[in-house]
């Protein structure tokens, strides 16, 4: 009954969001594409609030561009979930990949 609608949109990497988004990434050294509601992105929030080290947050439900966003995301990450996190430009990973990095000391030498 009716056709499957996604509701993703197609990810124009040469247009005006993917350039926000690969200058976001190089602008600072940590940051965190999130959403406000989502408990991953408050996991992958905490490490770096125990360590004092200052991030950049896009809050994607807070933005009218934030689909088109994931999707630039999802084009340059591989997938379009949130968090997506990146330090020095690189993608580092989601909420758990973050707590991982924390508990095992990883990540505190990222910025020692």
């Amino acid at each position: 009954m009716g056709s499957l609608v996604s509701r993703s949109v197609p990810a124009n990497m040469s247009g005006p969001v993917a350039e926000f988004v690969k200058s976001a990434i190089a602008k600072d050294k940590v940051v965190i594409f999130s959403k406000t509601y989502c408990p991953y992105c408050t996991m992958a929030k905490e490490p770096f609030k125990k360590l004092n080290v200052e991030y950049a947050c896009y809050e994607l439900d807070k933005r009218n561009d934030g689909d088109e966003i994931q999707s630039v995301l999802g084009e340059l990450t591989g997938a379009r979930t949130v968090p997506r996190v990146f330090i020095d430009g690189n993608f580092i990973g989601g909420g758990t990949d973050i707590k991982k990095m924390y508990d095992d000391g990883r990540l505190a030498k990222l910025f020692a």
